[in-house]
């Protein structure tokens, strides 16, 4: 059975995903494709094309077509929560109510368009809708290879209208318990904040976690913001989460909260500094969410966690990798699932892994995410000889061992191998990686390559066996979705990617999955006793992660890298080590 996922439903991070016999076999973010970040408003036309060709797939293949976005009934208490808590625009009340699944309908048109476009004979295959956050519950659930019942959360800005889900799987089917509504959202509350602090809602969310560290969250109390009561939540619209005349406006752009809170906190943050109160701020919201986010999961969940310590979360707020530490430090959770692709773009595996088990087909246990394009030695010469900036570039052997080298010398490089990764994480594909014991590496790559805030952490790539020594916690960690207190011994080893509360998000690599790169780190533990890189996304500031060389050589170009290693080809500013 083929069954071919799509997401951007929710008119951001579109996405495509093919399974065939319960198998992921391909699937991509549509910015990766097109350099554009997060695709605003457009349909996953280049992903589609994309996985249905690494597939070997024609349309008329295709089984099914799933999307993570379904009609919601007037019945629903959905649409008549949203109309009464919006009831100060009544234009988006009464719609609700009266025209409630508008956006369902003109997404599913221009998903029949888009595919019609592609050869695809509409009627040919089976259309399943399906709701988003069980989309995104499936995507964690069905992957998560867990076979005990399993708790369930999705914590994100809003899908249709739900924000928030609590539920549990078991024999592979999942049960609702409790969600919530549009405009109580967690979320949304995390990404308002994000925009007061002079980010983007729904790409500075992780730079608002990062600047938290360095905050006092006891500083400054943000309870105004919710009323919290144990197991209800509802947002305050007086100050965040609005829409229409009650957003704050500067120069023509409406934010997601209202001038009362700029009353209430003071001018929304400008530029890169991270200072007083700001840092405080931070520290206060990521503080709130916590709160919120473990106390509604004891109170829906607790039991199912005592009988069998399974977690499956996803959703955008499952990415905010503070919240799961926490999680796992309980002592009843002995594992928490973080699908990696939590935002809406792994919403097109959901999708399509809700469609499979629903059809009786079970689908794999997720094991890595290199599930994107890839590119031979001869695509990589071909696209050097190609561009502009002529770079001189030789096919080098010994790849490991020779960029090892390069590394505990001081030298960030650029390092392009195999199939790119899925979802927002560089895993050891397209990475920019350093030696995390060499004195400042951190900041020169946060300045002259990546031209990102100082503030800013970095992350480490570690053998799976080392992540057993270097963190205090021992638990999976093969996707960046967790931090981890380091051990006093490993923060002075590897200074340059323990954060400034002594925590680092880690990647502990596998030889199964990632065996170059674990090949690598190898090598780098023969040369400095530390089995660990430096691991940044190949990308500078307000880009996506390259995918083609082509995009590789730009950004190589355009930073103050001196080294890329594209599969087994070396690219230099200066001159060539002498081993190449």
């Amino acid at each position: 059975m083929v069954i071919l996922g799509l997401s951007g439903a929710i008119s951001h991070d579109p996405s495509a995903a093919v399974y065939i016999d319960g198998k992921l076999v391909a699937a991509v973010e549509e910015e990766r494709l097109i350099r554009d970040k997060h695709a605003k408003g457009k349909m996953p036309l280049e992903s589609t094309k994309f996985v249905l060709e690494q597939a070997g797939l024609k349309p008329e293949d295709v089984d099914v077509v799933a999307v993570p976005l379904a009609p919601i009934s007037i019945l629903s208490p959905a649409r008549w929560h949203y109309a009464k808590r919006y009831w100060y625009a009544p234009d988006r009340a009464l719609d609700a109510i009266f025209n409630g699944n508008r956006r369902y309908r003109r997404y599913v048109s221009n998903i029949r368009k888009m595919l019609e476009s592609l050869g695809f004979e509409w009627g040919k295959f089976e259309f399943e809708p399906v709701e988003h956050h069980l989309a995104h519950a499936s995507s964690c659930y069905h992957l998560s290879g867990f076979k005990e019942k399993t708790a369930i959360m999705g914590v994100d800005g809003k899908g249709e209208y739900a924000t928030t889900f609590f539920g549990y799987g078991e024999n592979g089917v999942i049960h609702k318990i409790k969600e919530f509504y549009d405009p109580d959202s967690l979320g949304g509350l995390y990404g308002a904040i994000t925009e007061y602090l002079g980010f983007d809602m729904l790409d500075g969310e992780y730079k608002v976690m990062g600047m938290a560290p360095y905050g006092d969250p006891k500083k400054y109390d943000l309870s105004r913001l919710i009323d919290f009561d144990g197991k209800d939540f509802r947002v305050n619209t007086q100050l965040v989460n609005v829409v229409g005349m009650r957003r704050y406006k500067e120069n023509g752009k409406g934010f997601y909260f209202t001038p009362e809170l700029i009353k209430w906190l003071g001018p929304r943050r400008k530029g890169d500094v991270a200072d007083d109160p700001y840092i405080h701020y931070a520290a206060a919201i990521q503080a709130l969410y916590e709160t919120v986010v473990l106390k509604l999961m004891d109170y829906y969940l607790g039991d199912i966690i005592k009988e069998t310590g399974k977690i499956a979360f996803s959703g955008g707020g499952a990415l905010n990798v503070k919240l799961n530490q926490k999680i796992i430090a309980r002592p009843e959770v002995k594992e928490l699932f973080v699908q990696p692709a939590s935002g809406d773009a792994g919403t097109a595996i959901g999708a399509a892994s809700f469609a499979s088990v629903k059809r009786g087909v079970e689908v794999e246990k997720m094991t890595h995410v290199y599930l994107g394009p890839s590119f031979t030695n001869e695509q990589v010469i071909e696209a050097c000889e190609e561009h502009p900036d002529k770079p001189k570039f030789r096919k080098i052997d010994n790849v490991p061992q020779n960029i090892a080298k390069v590394l505990a010398d001081g030298n960030p490089v650029a390092w392009f191998q195999g199939r790119m990764e899925f979802g927002p994480r560089a895993l050891g594909r397209r990475s920019i990686i350093g030696c995390p014991s060499f004195n400042g590496i951190a900041d020169r790559i946060n300045e002259q390559i990546k031209f990102r805030e100082r503030w800013r952490p970095f992350c480490p790539s570690m053998l799976d066996r080392v992540s057993k020594e270097m963190f205090k916690v021992d638990h999976p960690a093969p996707y960046m979705t967790f931090t981890f207190e380091v051990n006093e011994e490993w923060k002075e080893r590897v200074p340059e990617v323990v954060h400034e509360d002594g925590t680092s998000r880690g990647q502990a690599v596998s030889k199964e999955t990632n065996p170059r790169y674990y090949e690598l780190l190898e090598e780098m533990e023969k040369l400095t006793g530390n089995g660990v890189v430096l691991n940044t996304s190949l990308n500078r500031r307000g880009e996506p992660i390259v995918c083609t060389p082509t995009d590789a050589l730009n950004m190589f170009f355009g930073s103050d890298l001196q080294y890329l290693i594209m599969e087994d080809i070396l690219v230099v500013k200066g001159d060539f080590p002498e081993f190449a």
